[in-house]
């Protein structure tokens, strides 16, 4: 009788293949990772490029770049000391960017607070890098804190408000650098027409409506002309500085349409406000730009250009790219 031989596999060799198999997933996986962030990166650079087609469109038709947001001077100016708490730009752009059915629903002189709470959570796929966040996930609950606001008097103080939650995003306009300041002063660059950048915030011509004065069209209009050191030269937007544990919380990732939030929908970049070198880098007291790609932060220019910006920039070059006017022209080469 012939002996049956049996074919199959020792231990040994089983284990041989198991370590062999995991080997090329160890190399492989880093691979897949850095493919998905790069497709992811692609994404949100495309998204830079259709705000800031959907701005210069704005600005064409405007003859001026969209106002950041209503607000004051320190000192209110007669028949200009109104407004505050209305939505942020970009609800304005919303019909350029092919929402005009939603920003139908908005009411540009209305506070905030008073508007649908349906198009206040209406998260925009074109405002958020998917390395971020998600549709499902940009959205910032309402909170109480504690604001500084300016008294009859023309003092400040401190009061409780319950801030209403909203759609959140990724990206923000250019408001300058930090050079106007920001210590209290009456030329801090959160004012009305102090900032330097090209996305800024506004005063606001009061009209009456219904007996009501409310902000009606704004004066500190940034146009093309206004840009002096050039649209390639003078950034538009780019990706605000959030850590992970800040996601959908304020101030570092409040409500985008709300136009109190100012750091919501706009930040300064410059001396003392550089980019963020990592995801989990501990804000400073203004908050700045920064990205959760690896080196690189994005950026889109006043021309329409999209790019990543290295992380290390030195803040002083930094600066020269967000003051719209200091005739500093960096060339790409210094980026």
């Amino acid at each position: 009788m012939m002996q049956r031989i049996k074919h199959g596999f020792t231990l040994v060799e089983l284990l041989v293949v198991i370590a062999i198999i995991g080997v090329l997933m160890g190399l492989l996986l880093p691979a897949v990772q850095y493919a998905r962030e790069a497709a992811r990166n692609s994404s949100c650079l495309n998204n830079m490029r259709q705000i800031a087609m959907a701005t210069a469109n704005f600005e064409g038709s405007h003859r001026a770049f969209p106002p950041a947001r209503f607000y004051q001077k320190q000192v209110g100016t007669p028949g200009l000391d109104c407004g505050g708490t209305e939505p942020s730009w970009l609800v304005r752009i919303l019909p350029y960017i092919e929402q005009d059915k939603l920003f139908r629903k908005w009411d540009l002189s209305k506070p905030y607070r008073d508007q649908d709470p349906t198009v206040m959570a209406a998260a925009m796929p074109i405002y958020l890098c998917p390395t971020r966040h998600s549709v499902d996930s940009a959205n910032a609950p309402p909170v109480d804190m504690t604001v500084i606001v300016r008294l009859p008097c023309g003092c400040h103080g401190r009061i409780q408000i319950t801030v209403i939650g909203g759609a959140t995003g990724d990206y923000a306009g250019n408001h300058g650098d930090p050079t106007p300041g920001a210590t209290g002063g009456p030329q801090d660059y959160y004012y009305g027409g102090n900032g330097n950048g090209i996305i800024i915030s506004s005063q606001a011509q009061c009209i009456v409506r219904g007996g009501v004065r409310v902000p009606g069209p704004w004066v500190d209009r940034v146009r093309i002309s206004d840009v002096r050191d050039g649209l390639s030269n003078t950034f538009l937007i780019g990706e605000l500085q959030v850590r992970p544990q800040d996601l959908n919380t304020m101030p570092f990732n409040g409500p985008l349409y709300n136009g109190e939030d100012l750091s919501a929908f706009a930040r300064v970049g410059g001396p003392g406000v550089p980019l963020s070198r990592a995801i989990d880098q501990e804000p400073g007291p203004i908050l700045g730009f920064g990205s959760w790609h690896p080196g690189v932060c994005n950026f889109a220019f006043g021309d329409g250009s999209v790019r990543g910006v290295d992380t290390l920039i030195d803040t002083q070059t930094l600066g020269y790219l967000c003051n719209r006017a200091d005739g500093q022209v960096i060339a790409d080469t210094s980026l």
